[in-house]
Formats: C-alpha cells, structure tokens, sequence
C-alpha cells in the first residue's frame, strides 16, 4: 500500500540553530557612501523645487547637475569593493 504524507508542521520540524555570524554583502563605509548619496539626491530635487522662478540657473543647471553626482557616488558605494580583512 501506499504510505500516507505528513505535512511538516513546526512541531515535526527540526530546527538547527546557527551561531554563525552574519556577513553583509556591503562594508560600512559602503552604506555611509550610499546614505550620503541619498542625502545628495534629495538636496538635488530641493533645489529643483526652488522659487516660483521656472527657468533659473539653479533649477535647469545646479539641480540637476547635484542629482547626476548624488547617483554617481550611489553607484560608487554599490561598487566599491570592501576593504580586505
């Protein structure tokens, strides 16, 4: 005959408690590098929203040049390799 199935429940389960520490993909730095970027980002589009003046300098120019950089140092944190230990 066939045998019947027993769905694991938590109780059959047997769990294995890992003591082993957990290892980030990123360093610190990393993460500090790419808060910062955020940071910069929203800085960018403060300055985008700006006055009632639509086509200042600081709008069509500096804002978005500030946006460009805020993702450029995100994608240097996403890059950068952590420091060897």
């Amino acid at each position: 005959m066939a045998q019947k199935y027993v769905r694991p429940t938590a109780a059959t389960k047997q769990t294995e408690v890992d003591n082993a520490p957990v290892t980030l993909l990123y360093d610190k730095t990393n993460y500090t590098i790419l808060a910062v970027s955020v940071l910069i980002v929203a800085l960018g589009f403060f300055v985008m929203s700006g006055t009632t003046d639509i086509y200042s300098t600081a709008k069509i120019v500096v804002a978005p040049l500030i946006v460009l950089a805020g993702f450029g140092l995100g994608f240097y944190a996403i890059l950068k390799k952590p420091a060897a230990k």
